[in-house]
């Protein structure tokens, strides 16, 4: 029927006291008679509704059809080093600093300071956590404490006596103590339910991290790429303003046509009409990289980072496809929720049972408040009652179906969040490998197309070609130029993306996000094993 409740009191639940009185030969009193149910009852119980079992690992042994290449492509330059691919290679937490920049590190600080998204997720973690605290107090008994103080005037007539009325204080003080044995596992489901949800909001909080990290790297190699194209937007433009001198000294000795100053004149304005849209892609990039770490738009990044200030890595890990859905936190979340949905039919099954409920009460009833707890004014009562639902229009029972049906949805969900990480991984081996190729061809045909444009230049002076030939070049060049920029760019993109795919490394940070409300625990939010000891969770060794 489900988890035994021995294993339970592994949550942290302290045992009751041995109700073994009466084998001993003596009479227990209420309270202890009470206890000894309680405890009878509950070991002798067991948690109704299916356990919950971690699905096994996907049976794939690759990311792609064929084998991955050991290596990419080099191409020389900014961004052109070759990169290798080291299966099994560990991550680590800060994977950030593979690029090796002090402004990225410096921004990613920041962001992990500042960002409101951030300090969300970790509230809502904060949140989950103590729910779970809460809701692992409904297996131990609750206590009370009862005081009054009455002044009642009564008169014997209410019983046929002859007398005056006479007047009176009473003064009562009482414990109360009520217990829910947990007989069918019920409360421990719902513990379930809430630790599950707890663990849930831990792997948010990791996801969290890893795209607002993530964010950051590709916004900054988003933003260093806008420079490049702007730099060499410029130059373009100093070119064919140059060239544009040229045709009119041209045009002056007859040499060139009105019709060829006309089109020099268009295509330096046309380049210059390039330059206002990228330098609007710019300012949005630096708003986002602003707002991701926690500032307003109103103020300035003091750091211009180029894409030659970031070095490329050279080697590259690639997690073991039986072991990335433990890195994933997207797949931990959903395997959280995939948890949660199973205790939820457990508690679905166990509403449908019976309850107890246990009540003892133990106090004093005085005249006076000198004489309470004195002799003969002890009193006590001890109560058992229990409930079988009988009919509740079919309510119980259908409710019982939806939990169930509510955990085939989640586990359809569970295996196309798998499906996403798979596909996130290969995306990105692809990437890193069809982007260095591009690179390559594009400094070769960047290298061609400043040739070609050099030589067309100087046969241009001196009169071998006509325009028109000369302007093709110009605009190859100027395609070859940007293309080049934005092939750089896209390498390095492509490693935060392959970084991010595998997981981040979040079981490696070493980073504490510390909570306001509660220094004590300060360390817990990002300790592996945040909630172990509360609901049950074994302590996450490294996937």
């Amino acid at each position: 029927m489900g988890r035994s409740v021995q294993s339970m009191w592994r949550w942290g639940t302290p045992a009751l006291p041995r109700a073994d009185a009466a084998l001993r030969g003596r009479a227990p009193s209420a309270p202890a008679s009470i206890g000894g149910i309680a405890v009878v009852l509950l070991l002798s119980a067991c948690a109704v509704g299916p356990d919950f079992k971690v699905p096994a690992p996907p049976p794939v042994s690759s990311y792609t059809p064929e084998a991955a290449p050991a290596a990419t492509v080099a191409s020389g330059g900014t961004g052109g080093g070759a990169q290798r691919f080291e299966v099994g290679r560990d991550i680590p937490g800060e994977w950030w600093k593979v690029f090796h920049n002090k402004e990225l590190d410096s921004l990613i600080a920041q962001a992990l300071q500042a960002n409101p998204s951030l300090q969300a997720a970790q509230a809502a973690l904060w949140q989950a956590k103590e729910n779970l605290y809460a809701q692992t107090g409904h297996l131990l008994p609750s206590v009370d404490a009862n005081a009054s103080v009455t002044r009642e005037q009564f008169s014997p007539a209410e019983f046929g006596e002859p007398g005056a009325p006479a007047i009176f204080n009473l003064f009562q003080a009482t414990a109360n103590v009520s217990y829910v044995p947990d007989v069918f596992g019920g409360q421990r489901r719902q513990i379930e339910v809430t630790a599950a949800t707890a663990a849930y909001q831990r792997f948010q909080l990791e996801a969290t991290y890893l795209t607002l990290t993530s964010n950051v790297v590709t916004a900054l190699v988003q933003e260093a790429s806008l420079r490049g194209q702007i730099a060499a937007t410029r130059d373009i433009i100093k070119a064919e303003t140059d060239q544009l001198n040229v045709v009119r000294q041209q045009f002056d000795v007859g040499a060139a046509t009105r019709t060829d100053v006309l089109t020099q004149e268009s295509e330096v304005a046309t380049t210059q009409a390039t330059l206002p849209p990228l330098q609007k892609q710019l300012e949005q990039e630096e708003h986002v990289l602003l707002a991701l770490i926690g500032r307003f738009p109103d103020t300035r990044l003091r750091d211009r980072v180029t894409l030659a200030s970031l070095r490329l890595p050279r080697d590259l890990p690639l997690t073991l496809p039986s072991h990335l859905v433990q890195q994933r936190p997207d797949v931990r979340s959903a395997e959280a929720q995939l948890h949660e949905a199973s205790a939820q039919i457990g508690v679905a099954v166990a509403a449908r049972l019976p309850q107890f409920n246990l009540t003892a009460d133990y106090g004093s009833a005085a005249l006076t408040a000198a004489t309470l707890f004195g002799p003969g004014t002890i009193v006590w009562s001890a109560a058992a009652s229990g409930t079988q639902p009988l009919f509740h229009g079919f309510t119980l029972l259908h409710q019982e179906r939806a939990a169930r049906a509510a955990y085939d949805m989640t586990e359809a969900q569970y295996r196309n969040t798998v499906l996403t990480a798979f596909q996130n991984v290969a995306d990105a081996l692809r990437a890193l490998q069809l982007d260095a190729a591009t690179l390559k061809a594009q400094v070769a045909a960047l290298h061609a197309a400043s040739d070609t444009l050099d030589l067309a230049r100087g046969q241009y002076r001196l009169g071998a070609i006509a325009y028109l030939t000369l302007l093709n070049s110009q605009r190859s060049y100027a395609q070859a130029r940007l293309a080049v920029v934005q092939a750089q760019a896209a390498r390095f993109a492509d490693t935060a993306a392959l970084f991010q795919a595998l997981g981040g490394g979040w079981w490696n940070r070493v980073d504490v996000l510390t909570n306001p409300l509660s220094p004590e625990d300060s360390d817990a939010i990002t300790t592996p094993d945040l909630v172990a000891g509360a609901h049950g969770l074994k302590k996450e060794a490294r996937p």
